[in-house]
C-alpha cells in the first residue's frame, strides 16, 4: 500500500507541487466567486512539504490509526488544504471545482465530517490550535508515535485561546506537536502591525516554553530542515515561525490586503495562471 500518491525528496519537485496548489487555489476561488486566495497562496509551500515529504499518511486510508495529523487552524485558507489533499490523492482533483457549492464536500471552511483527510473542522480562529493540543495529548496517553502538525495565521495569534493552548502544550511537554505560524503580516482588516501588533512572535512562544525556529516560509529546504529539527526536539513543543508573502506567486496579489477574501475575476484568473505557468518554465530552465 502506498503511503501517498507520491513521496518527494527533492526541493524542486516539492516546489512544483506548491505551484500546482497555487493554480488550484486560483481556479477554485475564481469558479466559486468567493473564498480566501491570499492566505491560501502564502501557505502553499508549507503544505507541500508536509503532505509530500514530512507526514506519515495513507490517502487511500484516511482514518489509518498510525497517521500523522494536520489541523488547519486558519480555516479560511481551506482552498490550499483542499488542493494539497487532492494532489496527495485523498480525492479526485476534479472535486476541487465544487468549492463552496451546494452539496459539495468542499465547503468554505474545513469540515471533518465530509472531506477525506480533514482532521478537524475549523473556522473559529484559535480553536484548531486547541484541538491539535488535545490530539497530541491523546497520542501521549496512548503511547502512540504519530505526530500532530497545525498551522495558524499571524492574525489568529490575536485570539486569547491561542495562548491558553500554547501554555497547555508547554506544560504537557508536547514534543509530538509542531505548530507553523504563517506570518504574512496581513489580516482581513489591514496590516497586523496597525490592527493589533503581534511582533516578536518567536519571543512570545519562547516565553511560554516552546522551542522556536524562524524561517523563510517559501524556502523548501528551510521548511524541511525546520521540521527535522522539530522531530529531534525533546520535552517541549516546537513552533516554526514562517515569514511568508500573502498572495505569494501572483504578482498583483502579493502583499495586497484586499486579496484576503476576494475571489479573482475571470480575466484575473487567466493572468494569474499565466504567471504561475511562466514561473514553472523559469524553474525548469
Amino acid at each position: 500500500m502506498s503511503l501517498r500518491r507520491e513521496t518527494l525528496s527533492r526541493p524542486e519537485e516539492i516546489s512544483a507541487v506548491a505551484r500546482e496548489i497555487r493554480k488550484h487555489v486560483i481556479r477554485m476561488t475564481g469558479e466559486a466567486g468567493s473564498g480566501h486566495p491570499g492566505g491560501s497562496l502564502s501557505a502553499a509551500d508549507i503544505l507541500s512539504v508536509l503532505y509530500f515529504n514530512e507526514m506519515r499518511i495513507r490517502p487511500d486510508d484516511p482514518h489509518w490509526p498510525e497517521r500523522d495529523r494536520f489541523v488547519l487552524s486558519k480555516g479560511h485558507a481551506a482552498p490550499a488544504l483542499y488542493a494539497a489533499l487532492a494532489e496527495a490523492g485523498y480525492f479526485p482533483r476534479e472535486d476541487l471545482a465544487g468549492l463552496r457549492q451546494l452539496g459539495s464536500h468542499l465547503q468554505g471552511h474545513p469540515d471533518m465530517r465530509g472531506t477525506p483527510g480533514v482532521e478537524m473542522s475549523t473556522g473559529s480562529l484559535g480553536q484548531g490550535f486547541s484541538a491539535s493540543c488535545g490530539m497530541a495529548i491523546s497520542a501521549k496517553i496512548d503511547g502512540a508515535d504519530w505526530r500532530v502538525y497545525v498551522m495558524l495565521g499571524d492574525g489568529e495569534l490575536e485570539e486569547g485561546q491561542v495562548w491558553e493552548a500554547a501554555m497547555t502544550a508547554a506544560h504537557r511537554k508536547l514534543d509530538n506537536l509542531t505548530a507553523f505560524v504563517d506570518w504574512n503580516g496581513l489580516q482581513i482588516d489591514g496590516p497586523i502591525a496597525e490592527v493589533k501588533s503581534i511582533n516578536r512572535i518567536g519571543e512570545r512562544f519562547a516565553a511560554f516554553g516552546w522551542h522556536v525556529i524562524e524561517i523563510d516560509g517559501h524556502d523548501i529546504r528551510a521548511i524541511m530542515g525546520a521540521l527535522s529539527e522539530a522531530r529531534a526536539t525533546r520535552g517541549m513543543p516546537t513552533v516554526i515561525v514562517a515569514k511568508t508573502v500573502k498572495g505569494k506567486g501572483v504578482s498583483f496579489m502579493e502583499n495586497q490586503v484586499g486579496w484576503h477574501g476576494t475571489a479573482p475575476k475571470p480575466e484575473q484568473v487567466e493572468a494569474a495562471l499565466a504567471e504561475l505557468n511562466a514561473s514553472a518554465k523559469v524553474g525548469e530552465a
